[in-house]
């Protein structure tokens, strides 16, 4: 964006000071703290793997481990999720440090939090804020949430712009808080325009921020942008322009399910060069939206990369109809080295999530 800006050419991404949001961690709860915004959680950073010890001890070992820099989304480490106790996440500590993991021998603590995590994505000029529907992601390789984390392996948002146990009161603190991240950044001489989202961890104290980051989110843009009503060209250009409070944007009313095709090993060591059959005609047949991602095309056959294949998204009015419809379309993609969760967007999930929030705030 930096060096479009300097040759007159408009575009509308973040520069690369106010995408330091993303890029660095600590600068980012730093910058929360300094300004006293909410949904703040206690943190430390550290390059001394021996100072590390002492904060993880003095929170019980209840911690996430993350690297400072980018990590594709595979870089944190969670306490009960991927060690089990103090000597492990001191252990990552050491391998993060060591191995400069995410491009710094530095690594971030945080306590953990419990609850349900949610995304809200928005449009930012630099001023006015609008946000888009809620979108859970489910970052766990396999069913009910098993397995290590990954890019994203599918997510799911309803026809409300809410989620099943999302009120419209969370939501709109969740709102609260992307807004004054931008001001805040426009204080710092950093203004902020482009895509940006929050991704938030719902607790019985109201949401919590994870992470911000200065895009949209993958998978959670597929479940959004299909539902876009409003030209994106016009968005674009009255958040370069500053224009966005007088501009209506409207989405349709749907839900949405969308899940990943990824290679066999994905997340651990991905079965790359596999050949994928993908009936293209059939899945806008079912309905649905498909979407490549990394994959490589030799003559008219596509092939696995290491990374994550394609995406098929069902919309329709229920949740439970379009994670029919992604399903259905599912069955026109084939190969033998090839995984999908498929238990994305299901009743039987959705509710584990719902019965998951009422037992923290206390109603069973």
């Amino acid at each position: 964006m930096n060096e479009l800006l300097k040759k007159d050419i408009m575009a509308c991404a973040p520069t690369k000071e106010a995408a330091r949001i993303e890029t660095d961690k600590e600068w980012m709860r730093s910058l929360l703290k300094k300004h006293g915004l909410p949904g703040q959680i206690k943190y430390q950073s550290f390059t001394d793997p021996d100072e590390a010890k002492k904060f993880i001890e003095e929170l019980d070992g209840k911690v996430a481990v993350k690297p400072i820099g980018l990590t594709g989304g595979k870089g944190v480490r969670v306490a009960g999720d991927h060690f089990s106790g103090i000597e492990d996440a001191i252990s990552y500590v050491k391998e993060v440090i060591e191995k400069k993991i995410g491009g710094k021998s530095k690594v971030l603590i945080e306590e953990k939090i419990e609850g349900e995590e949610f995304t809200l994505q928005a449009f930012s000029d630099g001023s006015t804020v609008v946000p888009l529907p809620a979108v859970q992601d489910h970052k766990r390789l396999l069913p009910d949430d098993q397995g290590p984390n990954t890019g994203g392996m599918g997510s799911y948002s309803c026809a409300d712009g809410l989620l099943p146990f999302l009120s419209r009161e969370e939501y709109d603190k969740g709102v609260d808080i992307l807004r004054r991240v931008v001001e805040v950044l426009d204080r710092e001489n950093c203004r902020y325009i482009g895509p940006i989202y929050g991704q938030f961890m719902l607790t019985a104290d109201g949401p919590k921020v994870i992470e911000i980051n200065a895009r949209f989110g993958d998978p959670e843009n597929m479940n959004v942008l299909p539902l876009l009503e409003t030209d994106f060209v016009e968005i674009c250009n009255a958040m370069f322009e500053g224009t966005l409070s007088r501009k209506k944007i409207c989405f349709r009313k749907k839900s949405t399910v969308c899940k990943y095709v990824v290679p066999e090993g994905y997340g651990i060591e991905s079965k790359a060069g596999k050949k994928i059959d993908v009936d293209e005609d059939s899945i806008w047949r079912e309905g649905a939206k498909l979407f490549y991602a990394s994959v490589n095309k030799k003559n008219s056959s596509i092939f696995t990369t290491s990374s994550r294949s394609l995406a098929v998204v069902g919309i329709s009015n229920e949740l439970s109809e379009a994670e029919e419809i992604c399903e259905k379309a599912l069955k026109h993609v084939h190969g033998d080295h090839i995984f999908i969760r498929h238990d994305i967007g299901t009743k039987k999930l959705i509710e584990k999530r719902i019965q998951h929030m009422k037992k923290l705030r206390g109603e069973i």
